[in-house]
């Protein structure tokens, strides 16, 4: 049991831009149930261990966020990544948006965006110039996708000026093709942006979230202490989203006033699409910055209808929104149910919503403990994910203060902090290990993006941190072996060609599991192309269904595990292509 209060002040708008702080007050009872169940669960769960390995990689990209000392928002908002396969070897490479210069500040060299491509061994080479994916626009978000169904996998980039659609050529090369497909999206901020199927069509259309209306005249200086700080996203009026229908051709359709989207706008972040509703169609999850966030529900056609309050995602159970800015999805309880997870400001708490099965949630972050540890960062992206491999979603969420100024006003945080993992107790709970967990979990940065893959295709997820002006993390899990798992890559015929929207259950003995298949999610980020099932000691899948999202359901059954599979629309298995 917990009880809060608030206290609203006019000189707490600088470092909490604008936000309302709440006192909480936890009762000693409730600790020393959490402190017991904490105890008990580490008897009897696996070890994660996290090897910070980024010096090995070869990897030197160094973000900027275009900073000239005027502390413009856009700033802090920068920047995202994206894990994804863009050779189609067998292996995800790395994306990295960069910063741009913003007014007042130069660059001798104009940053740029980085692609890195896997060689195995955490070996990655730089091949942004080849492929010709060097955008010096300032990058919010990206995601992957192939919008034209040919085999390979496509980039959007969601930017402050121009965004980018760059189709990928089979060669190794993209083209900017942005003009000719009718996908620019004016000089906006961008966000979070989504690939998805709206209309169950078989191709994928592009859902871009924007932030805030933005232009240098307009910009609001704030201080705290005598310190420069970041304006608040409510000095600024709220930008309309952007929804484009693919028209199958090529180009894309702005369909954002018919389907409803336009008709909702707010300071949007990160998002994900996924079928909340298990209904069969793709909805929309838009996490707002210190306004209710948007939950856009599909009528099968796509045309939407707002749906966050009364589904209970609106705001957090004490009524408040929050400063929304990663959303994720997974099925932490294992009960057949997508449930949501939101990452916010400091003073408030990274959110754990769970999925009542009857379109609506409840907020169970303190029920379950997944928000502690959380309060005193600002957090950003985030991953229900299963490090351990043991069959429930462990959660890591990477954290960062936007101030590099901070702890000189304020002692209750730092600009550089270490990430959080919590691991899933397997009871409904989650431990605090970040403290145990190997020495990628004292790595102290101001971080960013977030995405989760197995990079060296070992079996278990690796994760890389986009971290603010600085190198990114990579980290390599080193957690003990011994637990069985399924990776699933999914090839559709009727439906999108990567399934995107489709549903993945496996049944292995006394243990059924769900996801789903998204492109883009996080922080403004995009990861997960493969499916990722921890089984435990399980070593089958006794059945797996796959739900397409162009309609129908394929199943295999007596599948072994310890293998990534490519199960295309109509029942056939095949091994993943090996690097």
């Amino acid at each position: 049991m917990s009880m809060s209060g608030s206290i609203r002040n006019d000189d707490l708008a600088g470092p909490a831009r604008g936000r309302t702080r709440r006192l909480a007050v936890t009762l000693p009872a409730t600790a020393l149930l959490a402190w017991l169940c904490a105890l008990s669960a580490t008897d009897s769960r696996g070890q994660i261990v996290l090897r910070d390995v980024t010096p090995q990689t070869g990897i030197t990209f160094r973000h900027t966020d275009g900073g000239s000392g005027k502390k413009y928002i856009l700033e802090y908002v920068s920047a995202g990544l994206a894990l994804f396969d863009y050779d189609n070897d067998g292996d995800d490479d790395l994306y990295f948006l960069n910063g741009a210069p913003l007014k007042g500040a130069t660059a001798a060299v104009p940053p740029r965006n980085a692609l890195y491509r896997n060689d195995g061994g955490f070996r990655f080479t730089d091949v942004t110039e080849q492929a010709g994916v060097g955008n010096t626009e300032h990058g919010l978000g990206v995601v992957a996708g192939d919008y034209d169904n040919d085999g390979d996998l496509d980039l959007y980039l969601n930017n402050y000026g121009p965004n980018v659609l760059y189709r990928n050529d089979g060669d190794g090369s993209f083209t900017d093709v942005t003009e000719a497909a009718g996908v620019g999206n004016g000089d906006k901020v961008g966000a979070g942006v989504c690939f998805l199927d709206v209309d169950a069509d078989g191709d994928l259309d592009l859902y871009v979230a924007n932030y805030i209306k933005f232009s240098y005249d307009k910009h609001v200086s704030r201080t705290r202490m005598g310190y420069a700080v970041f304006p608040s996203p409510r000095d600024y009026l709220p930008e309309p989203d952007v929804l484009y229908r693919n028209n199958g051709d090529g180009t894309f359709t702005d369909v954002s006033i018919e389907s409803g989207i336009a008709a909702h706008a707010g300071p949007g972040m990160g998002m994900i699409c996924a079928d909340y509703d298990d209904d069969g169609d793709t909805d929309i999850f838009v996490g707002n910055d210190v306004e209710a966030n948007c939950l856009f529900q599909n009528d099968g056609s796509g045309r939407f209808e707002e749906a966050a309050l009364m589904a209970g995602l609106a705001y957090d159970l004490a009524g408040q929104p929050h400063g929304t800015m990663a959303v994720e999805a997974g099925d932490y309880d294992n009960d057949g149910r997508l449930d949501f997870h939101v990452t916010s400001y400091q003073t408030e708490i990274a959110t754990l919503y769970r999925n009542l099965g009857n379109a609506s949630f409840d907020d169970v972050t303190f029920l379950t403990q997944a928000g502690s540890g959380t309060r005193a960062h600002v957090t950003w992206g985030n991953g229900l994910v299963d490090l351990d491999q043991d069959g429930d979603r462990d959660l890591f969420i990477a954290c960062g203060h936007l101030n590099s100024d901070v702890g000189k006003f304020d002692d209750t945080s730092t600009y550089l902090t270490p990430n959080v993992l919590r691991i899933n107790d397997g009871r409904g709970r989650f431990v605090d290990a970040s403290a145990a967990s190997g020495d990628g979990l004292a790595v102290r940065a101001s971080s960013r993006g977030a995405g989760f893959a197995d990079l060296d295709n070992d079996g278990d997820l690796d994760i890389v941190i986009l971290n603010s002006c600085n190198i990114p993390t990579i980290l390599r899990n080193d957690s003990p072996q011994g637990n069985h798992w399924l990776q699933i890559r999914l090839r559709g015929v009727k439906s999108n060609r990567d399934g995107v929207g489709a549903r993945v259950k496996v049944i292995a003995g006394d243990l059924t599991l769900i996801d789903e298949v998204h492109s883009g999610r996080g922080y403004q980020s995009h990861w997960g192309t493969r499916v990722h099932f921890g089984l435990g000691k399980r070593d089958r899948a006794d059945r797996i269904e796959i739900r397409w999202i162009a309609g129908g359901v394929d199943v295999l059954t007596d599948v072994p595990a310890d293998r990534c599979w490519t199960i295309t629309e109509g029942g056939e298995l095949d091994e993943c292509v090996k690097p």
